[in-house]
């Protein structure tokens, strides 16, 4: 079940799954950051293609009350992407 659907800012759909914001969730500082996911997606300070893998994209948005960039990965099959995780850190890749 999709939990959020939103466009990117290279206009491709992206979604969220409710399993994967359970695995999301796991990252204690997480718990409140669906709507951080969702504006990360829509207006990334980067995003940076895998070097292992070409279907997978991370994206970055620094957030100053977090002082730390979120990073959300993303997978594209068929050409749509669904999240496979995110979390905060403190470097770009």
């Amino acid at each position: 079940m999709r939990i959020l659907e939103i466009v990117d800012k290279t206009v491709r759909v992206i979604y969220l799954t409710r399993e994967r914001w359970s695995h999301i969730l796991l990252h204690d500082e997480m718990s409140r950051s669906l709507e951080l996911i969702a504006e990360t997606l829509r207006r990334p300070d980067r995003i940076i293609p895998s070097e292992n893998d070409d279907d997978v994209v991370y994206y970055f948005r620094y957030y100053k009350h977090q002082k730390q960039y979120l990073l959300v990965v993303v997978k594209y099959l068929n050409g749509e992407g669904f999240v496979v995780t995110g979390y905060f850190n403190r470097n770009l890749c």
